[in-house]
């Protein structure tokens, strides 16, 4: 395996790699209907793809709220670390944003992944195009 970077997507320019990955992962694994999955703030997000060489694996998006959401990695390249890396890059984009709270809407199978990176369960779990959620926040000091 070759080194994994991850670039801020631009939203017009990427959109058919942050789409396909979104619609594997989203849509076709875990039964996200399509108009549900996508939404307005698409264009008003930073978007970040995480890549293979030149081919893209992952994606993350932040609101300009500090909400990050729609991580999504594809299925052989889960557990080699590239979600850690698109979160960390999310944080560090909305810190750089001045945006000290993250917020992100997480499925409960997840949430010890977020919690690794200093997020909490703010929420009690509630159900999300099906799927157990729970909110979670984290502060930056």
């Amino acid at each position: 395996m070759t080194d994994i970077d991850i670039r801020v997507a631009d939203w017009h320019k990427d959109n058919a790699a942050l789409r396909r990955i979104r619609e594997t992962v989203f849509i076709g694994e875990q039964a996200v209907p399509p108009e549900l999955e996508w939404d307005a703030d698409d264009a008003d997000a930073v978007h970040f793809l995480a890549y293979e060489g030149e081919y893209p694996i992952g994606t993350a998006r932040l609101l300009p709220d500090g909400q990050i959401g729609r991580m999504s990695v594809l299925k052989d390249w889960r557990g080699l670390k590239v979600g850690d890396r698109l979160l960390r890059a999310a944080i560090e984009e909305a810190e750089r944003r001045g945006l000290r709270k993250q917020m992100l809407s997480a499925q409960v199978q997840a949430t010890p992944f977020y919690e690794r990176h200093g997020f909490s369960v703010v929420s009690d779990e509630y159900l999300d195009v099906g799927i157990p959620h729970v909110d979670m926040v984290r502060h930056s000091d």
